[in-house]
């Protein structure tokens, strides 16, 4: 499984908004398939109210969310502790 960085925005009458998600899939579709289905059922945004901007595969140093990280190297190191 690759890691890629989702970057877009959603419109919706009245409130724009930008978000970056990162998400774990084998392709580049199947990444943009699961944020169209994660905003469409946690946020009611429909397809064509979101537009994405950029898709990258990012390599594990680059991983932001502590839990995707933890998935994909293994260890988290949170507040400095060892």
């Amino acid at each position: 499984m690759k890691v890629f960085r989702v970057v877009g925005e959603t419109n919706k009458p009245n409130f724009k908004t930008s978000f970056k998600k990162e998400i774990l899939a084998e392709k580049k579709e199947h990444a943009v398939e699961k944020v169209y289905a994660e905003l469409g059922s946690k946020h009611r945004v429909k397809r064509f109210n979101i537009k994405i901007v950029s898709i990258d595969e990012i390599a594990p140093e680059q991983i932001e969310n502590p839990l995707l990280k933890k998935l994909v190297v293994g260890e988290v190191q949170l507040g400095g502790k060892e």
